[in-house]
């Protein structure tokens, strides 16, 4: 395998084969970021009633490598997702005297175990960093009482009780339960039953964190991620995700150890605070155990989307992951905002391909006319003048091109893919993306990372976030800066190329990237 087939991203991670989809059991552990993840290891399609723990380790976050399948289903059901923990103080009792390990807290689905409970809480533990597992004999350590949705618990330790919390998707709320050693769990609250305009779909992998408000580690607030599945949902008439199908909202708050209560409440669908206004960014959730003295909060989505997850025109595998980014929370007029960064590391595999400072940009003139790229990052900022519209068209052929731009009547950001490549897959995929985008002064900044499948686009420093695959031709590589209507002022433009992050010989290169197109 080389990993230059026809679509593979070249600097997000894919699995080497076959299908993948939330990421699991986020940790930092003895210098290794671990990412697991949904992984049907055997076919390109999703086995609900055969789904393993897929995993992956890195340790940077940008270089990674495949291990094999680290939780295998069983006669307890198959492995959905889950999180993992590090257990300092061994208050599970699975590690030597004063010692610690890995503790793993998932979803059994098609349950053996607790008849006419088909969703219920499991535990596996590792003594040798993720590499091998036992499941704990006691399991389940939580099961349901009649919902049949009861899943993607996600596992943190709170100082202030000296417990462990759990956050846990309930079909329409998420259930908070506490445990002072991983296997006995209390019910303590629930959030999001009464959240209006959420419930189009069951609510799947929530995430519960403290933040740092404005970077200032004297003040902190709690923010809950949680993750809206395509319909199936309580209320079928509630909203769509902002580009359909399924997509992740936030709240900010406060939590005491047992209850989440949001500083605002929502009362109407104006309230809803979506974290990516482009189809493919889904079930994300944050590292946990981070390097002390570090102060990051990071996290990566599944690029993927329910709606079309398992017809995407890849062949060997099928699913990627969004590129590592940073969450901030940060002050606006609006009030606290979470923010998304590419995370630092990537300036690693960055080199310089162009730049370009204060050029009038008029219509039908395009000064990026001689480069071409498939694999890259524009760093870009304009201050308004004339256009209506402007920005970029990225892996552009004679037939094919992604746009990314800005409205400027409308006062969007956009991502248009009706002509990116294969779209025909699925009647919903030739779409346009909107977000809505406040300006700071007149000025617009725009950050965009392109892959061989997929566009993530960060406007005004990470406020709003567009991600989305596309499908172009390997041959599709051209790119234009254009305007609409008028002129604009291209204050700076840094292009820079990335390198891939599959490590390989130059003649393995040369070989892959002439059979590529086929």
């Amino acid at each position: 395998m080389n990993y230059l087939e026809k679509f593979r991203p070249q600097y997000h991670y894919s699995p080497e084969r076959n299908w993948m989809n939330d990421p699991n059991g986020m940790v930092y552990y003895e210098g290794e970021y671990h990412l697991f993840y949904q992984h049907t290891p055997f076919a390109t399609q999703p086995d609900f009633q055969r789904m393993h723990w897929g995993h992956a380790v890195s340790s940077d976050l940008v270089y990674w490598e495949e291990l094999p399948p680290a939780l295998p289903p069983g006669e307890d059901g198959a492995i959905f997702s889950g999180s993992a923990v590090v257990d300092k103080h061994n208050t599970s009792g699975f590690f030597d005297e004063e010692g610690s390990g890995l503790v793993a807290i998932y979803t059994n689905n098609d349950n053996k175990v607790q008849a006419d409970k088909p969703q219920v809480q499991s535990i596996a533990y590792s003594k040798d960093n993720g590499r091998t597992w036992t499941k704990y004999g006691g399991n389940p350590v939580l099961f349901p009482g009649t919902t049949i949705d009861f899943r993607d618990p996600k596992v943190f330790w709170h100082e202030e009780t000296s417990k462990w919390i759990m956050s846990l998707a309930v079909q329409d709320r998420i259930e908070f339960y506490t445990s002072s050693n991983l296997k006995e769990w209390t019910f303590a609250s629930a959030f999001g039953a009464d959240a209006v305009g959420t419930h189009r779909g069951i609510y799947e992998c929530p995430d519960l964190f403290s933040i740092n408000v404005d970077g200032d580690p004297n003040k902190k607030k709690w923010v809950l991620i949680l993750s809206v599945g395509d319909c199936n949902g309580v209320n079928p008439n509630d909203p769509e995700p902002p580009a359909g199908g399924s997509g992740m909202l936030y709240f900010v708050g406060g939590f005491d150890g047992k209850t989440f209560i949001s500083d605002e409440p929502v009362d109407s669908i104006d309230d809803l605070k979506w974290i990516d206004f482009g189809s493919d960014f889904y079930a994300a959730v944050t590292w946990s155990n981070m390097p002390e003295g570090a102060g990051r909060r990071l996290w990566l989505g599944w690029m993927n989307n329910w709606r079309y997850a398992g017809l995407l025109p890849t062949s060997q595998w099928r699913g990627s992951m969004s590129m590592p980014r940073e969450l901030k929370l940060k002050t606006y007029p609006e009030g606290l905002r979470l923010v998304q960064e590419p995370i630092k590391e990537f300036n690693g595999i960055r080199s310089t391909l162009a730049t370009l400072e204060n050029v009038t940009i008029e219509p039908d003139m395009n000064p990026l006319v001689d480069i071409t790229v498939d694999k890259a990052e524009l760093i870009a900022e304009f201050e308004i003048g004339t256009a209506t519209e402007f920005g970029f068209k990225v892996r552009k052929s004679a037939d094919e091109e992604t746009v990314i731009g800005f409205d400027s009547i409308e006062m969007e950001l956009f991502v248009d893919r009706t002509n990116s490549g294969i779209t025909n897959f699925h009647p919903d995929f030739a779409a346009k993306h909107r977000a809505p985008l406040d300006l700071s002064g007149n000025r617009v900044r725009i950050s965009i990372y392109i892959d061989w499948s997929s566009i993530e686009v960060f406007g005004d420093d990470g406020t709003v976030v567009i991600s989305d695959t596309i499908f172009p031709a390997p041959e599709s590589n051209g790119l234009e800066l254009y305007a609409v209507g008028g002129h604009i002022k291209l204050v700076s433009l840094h292009i820079n190329e990335m390198e891939s992050i599959w490590r390989m010989s130059d003649k393995v290169k040369e070989e892959a990237h002439a059979d590529r197109g086929h």
